[in-house]
């Protein structure tokens, strides 16, 4: 039976269910830097590149900070938590066809704060996440993108097809495993070892270990003041990026319930944050939005959680404002990166899944 689409539940992990084969394909411009996952120290310059890029490859960004976002792995967890995919419906974010597309949600521009107070209400309730020491954190999530292909010259629109990404992380930041279709050989990579000039990889907002997210400040207003403080340079606009910055640090993590209520209340403090009355991850679940508009790109992020307990579901970014990618081939509607959190739990060892 197909659980409720809008209820999110603790479950046993067979529940989530299996992915089709994913077909070896080409991977679009800028994927490679993928590989480059375990060199942390040098996430703050590829920002930089990235934001330079977005305009003519609007899924670079994507490619660019996910790696950042696996250090989070490190982070406090406790059980296994699975949310479960609902419905028999295909939703149109879930196509195969050339390019992944959706209905683009209607915005309430004052709704953002009021529904980030309530969201973090329910964090701050949260059973704090706890584990054994040793253990490592399991993420595994499910994601799919949209871009521009070019060969011999010609550019289309593709889709990369939905498939199951997972990592392990030690707390300190310093082990890790990768399994990725696409992106990774089937036994993975390491995440572990030196950055490139053979120094221990020292932990950012871009780049963060369990021990660093414990120092984080809870308080919103510091919170924030660091975030902009950390990103000054980055991104197209300190507001945009401070806004990118929070969503990395949700997205493949589990910090403590104090912790992700102060990054709720920072974001609605940032200007141009608003409510989307609709949006659905990538695992076809249906939710609410919070959603920060990039008027460089066009492009709206948006940050999904469950329209009746206000868990975190995933993010997705949408072509909303003008044509984008090369030739302007992503159109309004485009779902350009959408990603759902599956599975969060401590594990024994790395390639162990709960």
């Amino acid at each position: 039976m197909n659980p409720d689409p809008d209820k999110t539940r603790t479950a046993n992990r067979h529940e989530t269910g299996g992915l089709p084969a994913i077909e070896e394909h080409d991977l679009p411009q800028g994927r490679h830097q993928f590989h480059k996952e375990r060199l942390m120290s040098q996430i703050h310059d590829d920002r930089r590149t990235a934001a330079a890029r977005t305009a003519r490859n609007p899924f670079l960004r994507k490619a660019i900070l996910l790696p950042a976002v696996t250090a989070l792995a490190g982070a406090l967890a406790v059980g296994v938590l699975v949310l479960t995919p609902g419905g028999n419906e295909s939703p149109v974010d879930r196509a195969t066809g050339p390019a992944l597309t959706t209905t683009i949600g209607v915005v309430d521009t004052k709704g953002g704060p009021r529904l980030l107070d309530r969201i973090s209400l329910a964090a701050a309730g949260a059973e704090a996440p706890n584990g054994r020491a040793g253990q490592y954190i399991y993420i595994e999530t499910r994601s799919a993108n949209t871009y521009v292909k070019t060969v011999d010259g010609e550019s289309s629109l593709v889709s990369a097809p939905l498939h199951t990404r997972q990592s392990w992380r030690s707390p300190d930041g310093l082990k890790g495993w990768l399994i990725e279709p696409g992106n990774t050989a089937p036994e993975g990579i390491t995440l572990g070892g030196r950055d490139e000039k053979g120094d221990v990889p020292t932990p950012h907002l871009g780049a963060p270990s369990h021990d660093y997210l414990a120092s984080l400040p809870t308080d919103p207003d510091a919170l924030l003041r660091k975030i902009y403080e950390e990103t000054e340079g980055q991104g197209n606009g300190k507001d945009q990026q401070a806004f990118t910055t929070i969503g990395d640090l949700l997205v493949e993590s589990w910090p403590t319930p104090k912790l992700t209520a102060a990054l709720y209340r920072a974001a609605a403090k940032i200007p141009g944050v608003v409510m989307v009355d609709s949006a659905t991850d990538a695992a076809g679940r249906k939710g609410v939005a919070v959603a920060r508009l990039d008027e460089t790109s066009g492009q709206r992020t948006e940050w999904i959680f469950d329209s009746k307990t206000f868990t975190f579901l995933g993010e997705r970014t949408v072509q909303v404002k003008g044509d984008g990618g090369e030739g302007g081939l992503i159109k309004p509607g485009t779902v350009v990166f959408t990603h759902a959190i599956m599975v969060r739990a401590f594990v024994d060892d790395i390639k162990v899944v709960p």
